[in-house]
């Protein structure tokens, strides 16, 4: 299926691993030229490298998302490299799990404002797209109490709001504004193979919750962002796209 994003210029968050790396690399294989930031320059230069072998434009910053002033330069930057903006995926999340006032001020200045801060830096580009479209990362944690309830959780929610109050304020300017929950998701050195290894028993909770008996794959929430950004999906708007395997009981 043609999903309509060769040529497409497409700027995604914490992009070097994990989710983020994964939608990235689906945006390129799909044609789409392809910005990423993550704090390792090395690691973003490497995946850069990758992503122009698939013949795109690709281009990429180190920076610290929690800085307005370096995000906002790496997304004017981004514009520049790429000829100017028709999706953000705002991905970085600090995973700021618990209840103290460090974690609070982590999710807020990174999972909060670092997507508030990319949409305001993009949204002069994204008027000018015949095809915008806006993707926050959520989490299922946003919507339903499970262990990361707190900072994370509250947070993950919302990003849910903020996403559903955008479409309303911007269908008006043909840009698209959704979320996307993804339910655990598995990959090397991310945060779940860390509590494998750190917490066995919450591992095997969590394990157990899981209907499908496996955790998710970078690769299946990127299918999701990836259709839900592109021109294919130009009825909707104001949704939360839950990629979790029949993991939430919510309805």
């Amino acid at each position: 299926m043609d999903l309509g994003l060769k040529g497409k210029s497409v700027l995604v968050t914490g992009g070097s691993k994990g989710i983020g790396l994964a939608i990235a690399e689906l945006f390129a294989a799909e044609g789409a030229n392809v910005a990423i930031c993550a704090r390792d320059g090395d690691e973003v230069a490497k995946v850069v490298k990758g992503l122009a072998a698939k013949g795109v434009k690709a281009w990429g910053q180190g920076i610290d998302v929690a800085d307005p002033a370096a995000l906002k330069g790496w997304v004017e930057g981004a514009a520049s490299e790429l000829g100017g903006i028709d999706c953000i995926v705002c991905n970085v999340s600090a995973l700021a799990v618990g209840d103290t006032p460090e974690t609070w001020e982590k999710s807020f200045r990174t999972d909060m404002m670092h997507t508030v801060n990319s949409i305001a830096g993009a949204m002069p580009y994204l008027e000018k797209s015949k095809s915008a479209s806006i993707i926050m990362i959520s989490s299922v944690s946003g919507f339903e109490v499970d262990f990361a309830a707190g900072s994370y959780g509250a947070f993950k929610g919302a990003l849910i709001h903020y996403a559903k109050g955008l479409s309303t304020q911007l269908i008006a300017k043909g840009i698209r504004v959704n979320a996307v929950s993804p339910g655990n998701t598995y990959f090397e050195g991310g945060i779940w193979q860390n509590i494998e290894k750190g917490n066995p028993d919450l591992f095997k909770m969590a394990m157990g919750l899981n209907p499908t008996g496996r955790m998710g794959t970078p690769e299946e929430v990127a299918a999701g962002v990836v259709f839900l950004a592109s021109p294919l999906a130009s009825r909707i708007s104001g949704t939360n796209l839950i990629i979790d395997g029949a993991l939430t009981k919510a309805v």
